[in-house]
């Protein structure tokens, strides 16, 4: 279990704790919906959750794998339905540089599709994953 504390700072901000390592980040509403856009969105933290869940577990099946993928990079975007407000569509794309087998590429895609963010999303979220393999 991990423990995450989050204050109203007023003014649309929050500041979250994280529990074990005492890290903070800080949260604002975006412009779209009343706020400063100064920081991340409760929802832009969404995506970006996705992202780095992809990346990190990429990262431990490639250990596992003996597979280097330092320098894979992961662009989501985030779209957001009207009404109800909510995220409509996360659609991420990696791009990983190298030489990799075609195992090792069915690996990392099944991977890719697996992470547990990406599995705890609503099913009316797309979530598509699209793997860029560059040389």
């Amino acid at each position: 279990m991990v423990t995450i504390s989050a204050t109203y700072e007023g003014d649309l901000c929050c500041t979250a704790v994280h529990g074990p390592s005492e890290a903070t980040l800080q949260t604002d509403a975006p412009k779209d919906n009343e706020g400063l856009g100064r920081f991340f969105s409760p929802t832009d933290l969404v995506a970006t959750a996705l992202a780095t869940c992809i990346l990190t577990t990429l990262g431990i099946v490639a250990r596992r794998h003996d597979i280097n993928l330092v320098g894979c990079k992961a662009t989501v975007e985030k779209h957001m339905n009207a009404s109800p407000r909510r995220i409509g569509r996360l659609p991420v794309r990696l791009t990983i540089s190298g030489s990799y087998t075609d195992d090792q590429k069915k690996l990392l895609e099944n991977t890719a599709n697996t992470c547990p963010v990406h599995k705890s999303l609503h099913p009316d979220i797309d979530a598509s994953i699209e793997m860029q393999w560059v040389d």
